[in-house]
């Protein structure tokens, strides 16, 4: 009910919009429309997008073969998305909603037990040249891998070391800096300054905050159309475009056992706090349909073993380890693409008792409308140092509008 009160009221905004604005039906991929105010004091384009995803996954058997298959069918993403300006082009906006089961999963009594259907509530100001100032909640300046959209990924979904280490997003301050040390040669600086919760958080901040700061650096300029930040080398790259970065991340007093993301650790006396440190190296390069894009994670904490006041462990316990993700893809004249991706994650087996993974995927996708209609498919396989091994086949289909 919930939800249909909140298409019912975006419905009724968007009509009344159309009644007051010039609107225009731009083409397939960049929005469904672009209101723009009569005196060109805002503008907004309303987008949407979708992921229907089909997953099957098997055991292997004693005998080697594969046994216990499982198949599921499921809406991975739906979202509505809406950015623009407002009063001047250089205070712009970002508001994404997130209405799938998976978009909106994770409610807990820090959010009042409420679906949290926001993903992106931010606003960017360009106050003084290349200076911009966020506030709100959106993605922190993580690793690169989860801060290309979901919706421009080169393989189906991300990897194993992004859903083990990322920092995701959260509600705070963000600074933003470029400059050319020459012609080509840029640097971009980006610190965030945040609650260290995560997203949606609605009462209290338990723990401390989170710090993070990230140095890129483009020693042959920038890429075309943002294509650092999107997978596969879509626009062919007429020279070598190369983005690495550094990246760190402290999170004082941390009550999650994943940073800002898992579940919150609980002992006799309410919460119990440690800080978490993620490091990340990463990049991407792209030329001529070729693209290679790595990342290196590492995370520890002062105390990774949670305790009660008494110094008996509760059974929580920070993640820590390390992961490695190397990707690589060309993409034919025909918009065929296949690409390769091998990941490897260590966590701290006498902390975590996890046992190292390793996962190898290929992946087959055809772009019709870039990414903005695809069709992806991976087959991995990960071998687990226990002796637990799996087979995944995923299929899916993209959609933007």
């Amino acid at each position: 009910m919930r939800l249909l009160h909140l298409f019912l009221g975006l419905f009724t905004i968007f009509c009344i919009s159309l009644n007051a604005q010039e609107t225009n039906a731009p083409s397939f991929g960049k929005g469904l429309f672009n209101l723009v105010g009569k005196d060109s004091s805002f503008t907004m384009k309303i987008g949407t997008r979708m992921q229907i995803l089909a997953i099957s996954e098997w055991q292997e058997g004693a005998d080697g073969g594969l046994v216990d298959p499982e198949t599921n069918m499921l809406v991975r993403r739906a979202r509505l998305k809406f950015d623009g300006f407002a009063f001047s082009p250089k205070l712009k906006y970002k508001f994404e909603l997130g209405l799938s089961n998976r978009d909106i999963s994770g409610g807990s009594a820090f959010t009042r037990n409420t679906p949290r259907y926001i993903l992106d509530a931010v606003v960017m100001w360009n106050f003084y040249e290349n200076f911009e100032l966020w506030f709100g909640q959106t993605k922190l300046p993580g690793n690169i891998e989860r801060v290309i959209s979901s919706g421009n990924l080169q393989q189906v979904d991300r990897s194993l070391v992004n859903s083990r280490f990322n920092i995701d997003r959260d509600m705070g301050f963000q600074l933003r800096h470029h400059f050319n040390i020459s012609d080509n040669f840029m640097i971009r600086e980006k610190i965030a300054l945040s609650q260290g919760e995560g997203r949606n958080i609605t009462q209290g901040n338990e723990g401390g905050h989170q710090y993070t700061g990230r140095l890129e650096f483009l020693p042959f300029g920038k890429f075309e159309s943002k294509g650092d930040y999107s997978g596969s080398d879509l626009k062919r790259e007429q020279k070598p475009k190369l983005m690495f970065a550094v990246n760190y991340d402290i999170n004082k007093d941390a009550v999650k056992t994943r940073s800002n993301l898992g579940s919150y650790m609980l002992n006799d006396t309410g919460l119990y706090e440690t800080t978490i440190n993620t490091f990340f190296f990463d990049g991407m390069f792209k030329y001529n349909g070729f693209s290679f894009m790595w990342e290196y994670a590492e995370r520890d904490a002062d105390d990774p073993i949670a305790t009660n006041s008494d110094g008996s462990p509760t059974g929580d316990i920070v993640q820590i380890g390390d992961g490695l993700n190397l990707q690589s893809g060309y993409l034919f004249p025909s918009n065929w693409e296949v690409s390769g991706r091998y990941t490897i994650i260590k966590l701290d087996e006498n902390i975590t008792g996890s046992s190292p993974e390793t996962q190898y995927t290929l992946g087959v996708s055809k772009y019709i409308v870039g990414h903005k209609l695809k069709v992806q498919s991976d087959l991995s396989y990960l071998s687990i140092d226990n002796g637990t091994d799996e087979v995944m086949f995923r299929l899916q289909l993209d959609v933007h509008f």
